[in-house]
């Protein structure tokens, strides 16, 4: 009998304890043992998924956003014990890279049925420790807006609620000198934002940043954006998918490379964020680390 951890964030944008009850219902159904816990605290995901995988649980599945499924992914980074994704916070971008289904029920029978398959993880070292993010970390203007989004407009508006934080942010938008090294190699720029990406899409299926990222090919896609005005930012998004899309070539204000160490520094201090949550100030470094983890999705 398979074993199944499912841990629920009850702040979760999409959390509903009704759906929740729903989702164990459907495991039990495919005759699969379950342990529902919920999280009181920002480690207490870490925490319970590092007593899963100790105690030999097969799956461990998290009703949460991204933020709560990296915090039980830090636990699970090297050993057998699979990661289950049920989509119920903000924005769910690692789900939607992957492929998984929306819906919690949905995700759910995925676990059931589905395959388990190696993805890459970003790893950060902080004051307080090791952090991992699995779609892309980032220090500027983009972490400046998700900083600056409030909680109600997450919970009722889901990624929607980014929306009216970035056109309040727009406006204020300004580069400034960012260095960045990838592999050894420093690079200067005026930027307003560098983003680190281990999955290409930042609005799964939608809006895709960079055209050869791949949750499983061992290298960050890093990009720079510089601009200094509301109309040099759509002009730097509209460049940046057109390169994805057309192949139309980087600009001075446009870079893309790609790498697997990356260092982020600035002048003056930039707020940082990984797979949305928000936490201190350049410098950053990232360092990938390859097939760090097994996740139940549809196989690319």
């Amino acid at each position: 009998m398979a074993r199944v951890l499912l841990i629920g964030n009850p702040v979760a944008a999409r959390h509903d304890p009704e759906v929740a009850a729903t989702v164990i219902r459907t495991f039990r159904a495919a005759g699969w043992q379950v342990e529902f816990r919920t999280t009181g605290g920002p480690l207490d995901a870490r925490h319970f998924a590092a007593e899963a995988v100790a105690d030999g649980v097969d799956v461990v599945a998290v009703f949460g956003g991204d933020g709560t499924t990296m915090q039980a992914a830090a636990a699970m980074v090297g050993s057998q014990t699979v990661l289950g994704l049920v989509p119920g916070g903000t924005g769910n971008l690692l789900a939607g890279n992957l492929r998984v289904p929306p819906g919690p029920v949905q995700a759910a029978e995925l676990i059931i049925r589905g395959q388990a398959r190696r993805i890459d993880l970003g790893r950060i070292e902080r004051d307080d420790g090791v952090h991992y993010f699995g779609v892309a970390c980032g220090a500027g203007a983009d972490a400046r807006i998700m900083g600056n989004t409030p909680t109600e407009d997450k919970r009722r508006l889901g990624i929607g609620g980014y929306f009216g934080s970035l056109f309040r942010e727009i406006p204020r938008i300004r580069s400034g000198a960012f260095r960045v090294t990838i592999d050894g190699r420093p690079i200067e720029r005026e930027a307003a934002v560098c983003m680190v990406l281990n999955c290409g899409e930042i609005i799964p299926p939608f809006v895709r940043a960079a055209r050869e990222a791949a949750p499983d090919d061992g290298v960050f896609d890093v990009l720079l954006l510089g601009a200094d005005s509301p109309w040099q930012v759509a002009r730097g998004m509209v460049r940046a998918l057109a390169n994805v899309h057309l192949g139309t070539g980087q600009t001075p204000y446009l870079l893309h490379a790609r790498g697997t160490v990356v260092t982020i520094e600035t002048d003056r201090h930039e707020p940082v964020q990984y797979d949305g949550d928000v936490a201190g100030s350049t410098p950053l470094t990232a360092v990938m680390q390859p097939g760090a983890i097994r996740v139940i999705a549809p196989i690319s």
